[in-house]
C-alpha cells in the first residue's frame, strides 16, 4: 500500500483554513459621503434633491423646522385674491422619495471645527459637506417703533404662512376711505419687485371689492425701484390716483412707527394708517449669522463659481442669505443656486461630472388680472463674482395680449418651478 499523500493532505486543510478566514472576516465597505442640508426653502429642497437626483452615491439629509413650506414667491396674488392659500403651500413627500432623509427640528448649533450640525430635539449630524439655505432674517431694529411683536399688528409678511395670511386678513377688513402705508426696504432684500407688485395687488383686491377712496403710499428708503416706470404707469392705468410712491427726498426718512396707535411718522408728516405693511431692511439668516459665516453686510460671502463660503469652503451657502456679486435674491436665484452647490458638491465627493456654472434668472410681476411685466438677465462667475449679462426688461408699449401671455407664463412658470423644487 502508498503511503497517504501529507502534503496534499496539508494544503488542502491550509486551503479550508484560508477560506475560513476569509469569510470570517467581514469586508468593511466605504462609508458614502455625508452632506447635510439646513432649510427646505427653493435653495435648500432643490440642493437636497439634486445631490440625489439619479445616484445614490451620496448619503443626504434635510433638516428643515416645518413641515410645510409656503412660497413666497406668488404670495402677493394670494394678497390680491388671485391665488388660494393653499396653491402655496408644500410638502416634503417628493423630497423623500429621491432618498433625502428628513428631519424636522429647529437647528440649535453649527459646530464647524467638528463638521457637526445639532438640533434642538438632541440629534447630531456629522456631514463631509453642509448646504446652508436659511432664507432672511430682519433688522428689526432699524425701523424705529418696529420690533418682532410690533409684526402681529404691523405684519411684515415676508416670510412664513402666518404672516401672508395676517396681511391678507387685515386687507379683506378694510372699507371705504382706508390707508395703507407700506414701508419699502434698501437694498439688498428678497425679490426686488415684490413691494410694488404688493401694492398692485392690494389695489385690484380693494377694487374687486367696491372699496371706494382707498388710498396706499409706498414710502420707500430708495430713490428708485426695479421696473420702476412700469409699475407706475400699470398704476395710472389700472388705479388711477390710488397707489403713491415717495423716495427719500419727499418723505425725509421714517422717524417712528407705532403699532398701538397704527401711525408711521416721517420728516414731512404723521401717516394715521388702516393697515401698515412694514418691511424691514433684511440680513442672512440667523443660522448663517451665527456660525460665523456672515461679513459687515450681514450676508454670507460665497465663491460664485461653487456657492462656497468664503469663510469655510466646507459650507455652501444659497439662497437669500448669500451674497456674491450681482445675482438677485429671488425663487428662480435660490433654485439655481442650489442646482449649482450639488453639481459642485456631486463632483467633488463621488467624481460626478462638473459642467460650466451659468445662472439665470426671472422675475415677473402682476399688476392687475391679465397684465404682467417680467424681467431678468444671465449670469457668470467673473473672478469669484456673480456678474449680469444679456438683461431684459418688459416695454411700457407692449400689447394687452403680450402683457396677458406673460401672466400666463408666470403661472405656468410657478407650476414648473415648485416641481422642481418639490416633486
Amino acid at each position: 500500500m502508498s503511503k497517504p499523500n501529507l502534503i496534499s493532505r496539508r494544503g488542502v486543510i491550509r486551503a479550508a483554513a484560508a477560506a475560513t478566514a476569509m469569510f470570517a472576516c467581514p469586508v468593511i465597505a466605504k462609508a458614502k459621503p455625508r452632506v447635510v442640508v439646513v432649510g427646505g426653502g427653493a435653495g435648500g429642497a432643490t440642493a437636497a434633491k439634486y445631490l440625489r437626483h439619479g445616484s445614490d452615491a451620496i448619503d443626504v439629509t434635510l433638516i428643515e423646522a416645518n413641515r410645510r413650506y409656503v412660497t413666497p414667491f406668488t404670495s402677493n396674488l394670494y394678497l390680491g385674491g388671485l391665488k388660494p392659500f393653499e396653491t402655496l403651500s408644500f410638502g416634503y413627500e417628493g423630497v423623500a422619495a429621491h432618498g433625502v432623509g428628513l428631519v424636522f427640528d429647529q437647528v440649535a448649533a453649527i459646530d464647524r471645527a467638528n463638521k457637526e450640525v445639532r438640533t434642538a430635539g438632541g440629534a447630531r449630524l456629522g456631514y463631509d459637506r453642509l448646504v446652508l439655505s436659511p432664507g432672511i432674517d430682519f433688522r428689526w431694529d432699524a425701523v424705529p417703533g418696529y420690533s418682532e411683536a410690533a409684526a402681529e399688528r404691523m405684519p411684515h409678511g415676508y416670510r412664513g404662512g402666518a404672516q401672508f395670511q395676517l396681511l391678507k386678513s387685515q386687507l379683506d377688513a378694510l372699507g371705504d376711505g382706508a390707508l395703507i402705508v407700506i414701508i419699502a426696504p434698501p437694498n439688498p432684500y428678497r425679490c426686488p419687485p415684490a413691494p410694488y407688485e404688493r401694492a398692485s395687488m392690494m389695489a385690484h383686491a380693494l377694487k374687486s371689492r367696491g372699496v371706494k377712496n382707498a388710498r396706499i403710499v409706498i414710502l420707500d428708503a430708495k430713490d428708485h425701484f426695479a421696473m420702476q416706470t412700469l409699475f407706475i404707469d400699470g398704476w395710472e392705468r389700472h388705479y388711477p390716483g390710488m397707489i403713491e410712491w415717495q423716495d427719500p427726498t419727499i418723505h425725509g426718512g421714517i422717524k417712528a412707527v407705532d403699532p398701538k396707535a397704527m401711525t408711521v411718522t416721517t420728516d414731512f408728516e404723521t401717516h394715521k394708517a388702516a393697515l401698515v405693511n412694514v418691511i424691514p431692511p433684511q440680513i442672512a439668516g440667523r443660522l448663517g449669522r451665527d456660525a460665523g459665516l456672515a461679513d459687515d453686510s450681514g450676508f454670507c460671502p460665497v465663491d460664485a463659481g461653487t456657492m462656497a463660503s468664503l469663510i469655510d469652503p466646507a459650507i455652501h451657502v444659497i439662497g437669500d442669505s448669500a451674497t456674491g456679486g450681482e445675482f438677485p435674491k429671488s425663487g428662480f436665484a435660490a433654485n439655481n443656486e442650489g442646482k449649482i452647490a450639488a453639481m459642485i458638491i456631486r463632483a467633488d465627493l463621488v467624481g460626478d461630472r462638473r459642467m460650466p456654472v451659468r445662472f439665470t434668472n426671472h422675475c415677473w410681476s402682476d399688476l392687475a388680472p391679465d397684465d404682467a411685466i417680467k424681467n431678468g438677465a444671465r449670469y457668470t462667475p467673473q473672478d469669484g463674482k456673480i456678474v449680469m449679462s444679456d438683461p431684459y426688461t418688459s416695454q411700457l408699449d407692449e400689447s394687452p395680449q403680450l402683457r396677458a401671455k406673460q401672466a400666463r407664463e408666470a403661472a405656468g412658470w410657478y407650476i414648473g418651478m415648485t416641481t422642481d423644487i418639490f416633486g
